[in-house]
């Protein structure tokens, strides 16, 4: 069940920053680490600063979410303390109502905050309000991870100062504090703790740039901060330090290695399934476990092994308009593309082009053109087209043999290749050991896919 309908009618802003012309930031400790007391004293005569203040005074007056860039994904953010602002987000997303949200700050201290209880006889003042302890088992991931792509489960006090609807009625939340400065400046501007889930509309791939923010939620919110594509590409790992042992519910860019290296948690374990766990009645212990995510308008087919053209046959039957997602290794020669321009003994155009984010992956457009099948004709090794054809478009995008690179240009490949038009889109598996970087694309994939096959 959805919580509410979306604004409608709303013109959405795309507001751009950047974030080296908002001004200097000020550390209370020399290493200048955000984990302490910080502060940023905003240039007067810079746009961007004021593109930010205006972004942090909606999210401190109005019931309607704003989207901004983190180093992971572009994030739908709000109020976490308001009920009214965070109902907001669901109704943007049209996301499930019992499907939690990350909490996202911008200190130590305000997370402190958060742990104690909520007090309604506060003054105002921050000093004055009482603080609550981390548990132990996170001091060495803080330290390390922090600020970054780390997510961690903290017991959720009662009375809590946050929102019911951010936690699901859950006695855990989510909490992380990104290390994207846009997004740390925006939080301690706007003064509260911003509860944030991917800034698209619910079950499509996550946006990574503000363009694709604007596809699936434009006339929806209020306004976008463009601070240019996401570092990352993929959302943060969520961990629970509360169980025993740890066990990690997503993965993302820390790796369980990374994890095993820190105290406490040497014994870490996979506590997530790459498929949607849609037969469960109770709220996920996290975000992105229980429902279908990541998936384009197109059909997903992820494809361990080689690829070729009659494998490609089998699932081409009124479409005729293809994608590829291409990793590590597959290769024009395997569609036996360079020779002859041929695939399969079927003629070829071959005509590169780039387009948008994605000009930093090589891209190219494929039209290739065969017999219909009951026509009987055949296609001469030369090449020649007897009677009757039809063309099969196929776009094709490289990603890299890299997994940090495949993350980053994952959720843009999709996009890209739904725009463009195609009906199925096969995308390349990569070798992955559970609770890597590899493991959090393949999670992924998973989830967008359809089928999941042997070539």
């Amino acid at each position: 069940m959805d919580q509410g309908k979306p604004e409608s009618h709303l013109d959405t802003q795309i507001l751009a920053v950047d974030v080296r012309k908002l001004g200097d930031f000020i550390f209370d400790e020399p290493n200048k680490s955000f984990l302490g007391d910080w502060d940023i004293h905003l240039s007067k005569d810079s746009q961007d600063a004021n593109h930010l203040l205006q972004a942090a005074n909606l999210l401190k007056t109005s019931s309607l979410p704003v989207a901004f860039p983190t180093e992971t994904v572009y994030g739908l953010g709000a109020d976490a303390t308001r009920s009214d602002a965070v109902a907001g987000i669901y109704a943007a997303k049209q996301r499930p109502a019992d499907n939690p949200l990350i909490v996202h700050i911008s200190s130590l201290r305000q997370l402190r905050r958060l742990l104690g209880p909520n007090l309604d006889s506060r003054d105002g003042s921050p000093d004055d309000v009482p603080h609550g302890e981390i548990p132990a088992i996170y001091e060495s991931l803080i330290s390390r991870f922090w600020p970054g792509p780390l997510t961690i489960l903290l017991p959720l006090p009662k009375p809590s100062p946050l929102a019911q609807n951010v936690t699901c009625s859950l006695s855990t939340m989510a909490v992380r504090m990104p290390s994207s400065r846009l997004a740390l400046a925006l939080i301690h501007l706007a003064g509260v703790p911003l509860a944030a889930p991917s800034a698209n509309a619910s079950t499509k791939p996550s946006p990574t740039t503000a363009a694709h923010v604007l596809h699936d939620l434009s006339g929806r919110i209020p306004l976008i901060i463009g601070g240019g594509p996401c570092k990352v590409g993929v959302e943060s790992t969520v961990v629970d330090g509360l169980s025993n042992p740890p066990v990690i519910l997503r993965p993302g860019a820390v790796s369980i290695e990374m994890l095993r290296q820190c105290p406490g948690w040497e014994g870490v374990a996979v506590g997530y399934r790459d498929s949607a766990e849609t037969t469960t009645t109770t709220a996920p212990r996290a975000p992105g476990m229980k429902y279908k995510h990541y998936s384009p308008k197109a059909r997903v087919i992820l494809v361990h092994g080689q690829l070729s053209f009659r494998f490609i046959s089998r699932y081409l039957p009124a479409t005729r308009k293809i994608g590829l997602v291409r990793t590590m290794t597959w290769r024009d020669e395997d569609l036996e593309v360079p020779r002859e321009n041929m695939i399969e003994g079927h003629q070829v155009a071959h005509s590169p082009r780039t387009d948008g984010f994605l000009r930093r992956f090589s891209i190219e457009t494929l039209t290739a053109v065969m017999p219909k099948e009951e026509s009987g004709d055949r296609t001469s090794m030369n090449g020649e087209i007897a009677n009757q054809t039809e063309s099969i478009h196929v776009s094709s995008i490289t990603l890299g043999n890299e997994a940090a690179t495949i993350a980053q240009g994952l959720f843009s490949a999709l996009r890209e290749l739904d725009l463009d038009g195609v009906d199925v889109i096969f995308v390349e598996a990569i070798i992955e050991t559970k609770g890597d970087e590899a493991a959090a694309v393949m999670n992924r994939l998973r989830k967008a896919a359809e089928i999941e096959t042997e070539s």
